[in-house]
């Protein structure tokens, strides 16, 4: 049975290098979502990224037996902004929005997910409202891999916006992208790899 590996099917949006900045075309994908807010290490947080888990690994289990068709779990990415920017900008961790996605095969059905869910809900209790099975359209995107702890990760979104965006005739075109490809829990600072994305169009 072929797994699917989004990781090494899509290299060049989960693997890209750390020396530069790249610009790809992202294609529209089908996601695992849910919204929230408050800082990253919160409890809101944390029980977002279960409920993502909780949902997904049944529908996985379900392929297998089922359709004979079977995925590696994709990576955790997320979305994030701020009402007020300046509270992005400054830190303002408890003031932060992110949305919080897992890229699932295109032939997952809103069946299959749905079943997903109610195995979440033994575990979980009731669904976040915001939980869905979503097509993500972000098209162009300039991205970089960030090797190192999330503390670091400013120098080089400020690179990105202040200097590569406008010497290349982009501007933003959608809400800052971060690909998490290491479990923070398990993970030394120094080896976490994070993928920083920004939507962009030509200005």
């Amino acid at each position: 049975m072929e797994k699917l590996d989004f990781k090494k099917k899509l290299k060049e949006l989960y693997q890209p290098t750390h020396k530069d900045f790249s610009v790809v075309t992202v294609p529209d994908m089908l996601f695992a979502m849910i919204d929230g807010e408050g800082a990253p290490e919160g409890e809101n947080f944390a029980q977002s990224v279960k409920w993502l888990y909780s949902t997904i690994y049944p529908i996985k289990f379900a392929a297998k037996k089922k359709m004979g068709k079977d995925f590696v779990m994709a990576p955790l990415e997320g979305l994030w902004w701020a009402d007020d920017m300046d509270d992005f900008i400054k830190g303002n961790r408890n003031k932060w929005k992110w949305r919080l996605m897992i890229v699932l095969p295109e032939w997952t059905s809103e069946q299959m997910f749905e079943e997903g869910v109610v195995k979440g809900e033994e575990k979980l209790g009731k669904r976040p409202e915001s939980l869905r099975l979503e097509m993500f359209e972000e098209g162009l995107a300039v991205q970089i891999m960030h090797i190192g702890p999330f503390a670091d990760e400013a120098p080089v979104i400020a690179r990105m916006h202040q200097d590569f965006l406008p010497a290349n005739g982009f501007v933003e075109n959608g809400y800052h992208h971060e690909i998490y490809l290491n479990d923070a829990r398990r993970t030394a600072p120094e080896k976490l790899k994070t993928v920083l994305r920004q939507p962009v169009r030509k200005a």
